[in-house]
Formats: structure tokens, sequence, C-alpha cells
């Protein structure tokens, strides 16, 4: 994947004369020595990443580690003190107010924590705002308003008023107004932290679900580590204004780059933040259905299976075969779609393992992992859960 946002050495001080403390800051003094002894706040220091094109970059930190200082920064919100900050390859930090402005309305947009509705506006002209805003018109705003509510879930409900509907429910109207503008980059701060834990499970899905289908570039913010290992491609660990590190959720759960970051994830629920992808096996034990019942038994045999997904030649899952119906399907002369299963489950890659665990235990045969287009991407057997929970 191709980056689309590149930080660099990025530093905000909050204060008169912030530039002022940055020796003091690279000479070593803590932030609480900096605030006492000047007043100023660190609320980030030197921090640089780059997120991936089309890829959630999860930024994740307690409270006052500076990672919503930080997402701010990426719209220009907080004017960084020092560093860059490249979209694309432009350093926004130098753009005029023109250039700012058009920016905001194009190319990047903000989802909140308290959802920022407008509560005097229906949900309709609330997710036309921003498109009101660029002079696009009525039926066309109206129009990708309707597309962009179904998109989130919220289909007839168009005409409610804020007042109408749940917190998630506002969520998703916060979601869609973003949405809409057909944004390359969508910056969501905490925007499930108010939520009920019922619902936040239902969100946490829900932008799973559109983010297959949209493939936008999100940088997301959270305090919650099981949040951010189930939505995150990407995760940075930020402590008192720096990040201390970036991986995918494995290699941090299995590669914690110091104390701070292995007792962060030591009691972490492995179950809740582990996902198909991560446990799967890659090297698929597949027969296509073009190559019979013959094919079948002779793979099943050299891999000691008792059983293997069949597919077609798209690699598109067509159903489970047992090495004992092969066998006598072979001895009389029946075809391979004659004793193919459909008694199994399936999962998608960003499932996690509290969900795969009791389809492992209820069928005889491993979950299979497919794509959108229903393509075998790989199997989940139950010694892999077993593995991934240790």
């Amino acid at each position: 994947m191709s980056g689309i946002i590149k930080i660099e050495n990025v530093t905000k001080i909050f204060g008169p004369h912030p530039t002022s403390v940055l020796e003091k800051i690279q000479a070593g003094a803590s932030k609480s020595d900096i605030l006492n002894e000047t007043g100023h706040t660190v609320g980030v220091y030197d921090v640089s990443f780059e997120v991936n094109r089309g890829e959630i970059f999860v930024i994740m930190g307690l409270s006052g580690s500076g990672k919503s200082t930080l997402i701010r920064c990426l719209n220009l919100l907080n004017q960084p003190t020092e560093g860059r900050i490249l979209i694309d390859g432009e350093d926004i930090v130098r753009y005029s107010g023109k250039e700012l402005q058009r920016f905001r309305q194009n190319k990047v947009a903000m989802v909140f924590q308290h959802f920022g509705i407008l509560t005097h506006r229906t949900v309709e002209e609330n997710v036309v705002y921003g498109l009101e805003v660029k002079g696009i018109p009525k039926e066309e705003r109206k129009q990708t308003a309707r597309e962009t509510l179904a998109t989130v879930g919220l289909e007839g409900w168009e005409e409610k008023m804020p007042g109408e509907l749940s917190g998630g429910m506002l969520q998703r109207v916060g979601l869609a107004r973003a949405l809409a503008n057909d944004p390359d980059i969508l910056l969501m701060d905490e925007p499930f932290s108010a939520l009920d834990p019922l619902i936040r499970r239902e969100m946490q899905q829900e932008l799973l679900d559109i983010q297959s289908k949209l493939k936008k570039t999100i940088v997301f913010i959270t305090h919650d580590i099981n949040e951010a290992f189930k939505l995150g491609d990407r995760v940075a660990v930020m402590k008192d204004g720096q990040v201390i590190q970036t991986g995918t959720p494995d290699e941090i759960l299995n590669e914690p780059a110091d104390p701070y970051i292995e007792d962060f994830v030591k009691d972490i629920d492995r179950s809740k933040v582990l996902k198909a992808v991560q446990v799967m096996s890659k090297s698929l034990a597949a027969v296509s259905l073009s190559e019979g019942v013959q094919a079948a038994v002779k793979e099943m045999e050299s891999r000691k299976l008792t059983n293997m997904f069949v597919v077609d030649d798209d690699q598109k899952l067509q159903g489970v075969v047992t090495i004992d119906d092969a066998i006598r399907a072979r001895e009389e002369n029946k075809d391979l779609p004659e004793i193919v299963h459909q008694d199994y489950f399936t999962a998608k890659p960003e499932e996690i393992l509290q969900e795969l665990i009791p389809k492992a235990a209820e069928s005889p045969f491993p979950v299979a992992v497919t794509d959108e287009t229903e393509k075998l991407l790989g199997v989940v057997r139950q010694t892999s859960i077993l593995a991934g929970l240790t």
C-alpha cells in the first residue's frame, strides 16, 4: 500500500511562547517539569509515522497521552509548533488560508466523540451540511445524503429530528455527514466512547463493514486497547506526547517494544482482539470442482486430512468434502458436486476469535475465511484458535 499521510517530527506545545521551550524538551526535561517551569504544555513531541492509503490506522493511549492533540494536527485544528505533515506529498502546515479551506472541504473529514449534530436540522439536513457549504445543487445533495444514510444503516430516517434518535444512531449521522463529502481521509476522535458497550460493538462492526466497501484512509483515536486491536490494521501507542511503538496488533502483542507496552498488553483478552486473518492458514487445503473426486482423495491423503474445502475455478467457496465420502464416491463413480457438504461455518477476515470460537466448537469442519465475493482466503482450525489464545 502507498502512503497517503506522512508525519515528520511533529511537535505541538501549548502556551504563549512554544518555540522557547523546545531546547528544554530536547535536553530531556519532562512534560511536568516544563509545565511547572514555563507554564507551557507539551501536547505532542517529535512524532513521526506514515499512514497507508486505505488502512485503518489507530492511535491509542491513555488520557493525556497526546492522541487527540495529534489527530487535530492532521487537519490543522492544532497548528504544529514544529515538523511537517505531508498529505499526498504536500506539506499542509504551509498551506494558505484558501488552500486549507479547500483541503478541509474536499480531502479530509472528521467525526467527533460527541456527535456534533445540529439539533434544529433533520437527519438529512445534517448530512448535507458540508455539501451546502461547497455549493452542491440541492437535488444532488439530497441524492448523496440518501445514499450515504443507506450506507450507514439509516435508510428511512431522513426526515427525523436528532431528538428522535438513539446515541448510536446519532453517531451514524455524524459518520454519514463525514462520508457525504467523499473525503480521502476520515479522522475519528474517540467516536464510540460515549456509547454503551453493546452499541459500541455494533458501531465497531459497522465501521469495518463500511470500510470493506469504501476503502477510506481512516485515522482512529481510542483509549481502549480492545477497540484499537479490533479495528486497526496498524496501531500507534502513545505516552506523554510521544509514540512508543507502531505496528500491527499481532506485532505489538507478541513483540512489545518496552516494559510500558508489555504492561499495557499483558492482561488483554486475546479472543477480543485477534482476528481470523491473523490465525488462519493461508496455505489453502482446497480442491477445485473441475479437478474431481480422484484429485480430492489424493490431496487429502497426501496432507493427512479428513476433510477439504471445495472451490470453483475462481477460488469461490462451494462447500466441503470428507475423505470417506470422496473414497466412496470414487468407487461408485460419483462426481465431486454430488458429495459436497454445506454444513460448515464461514467468517470474514476481520472477525475476532471470540466470534470464531462458537463456530469452531460446533462444527466438525474448519471455519472457512472468505472475502466479500465468497473467495476462499484461508481456513481456521481449532488448533489455530488455541495457538492464538496462548
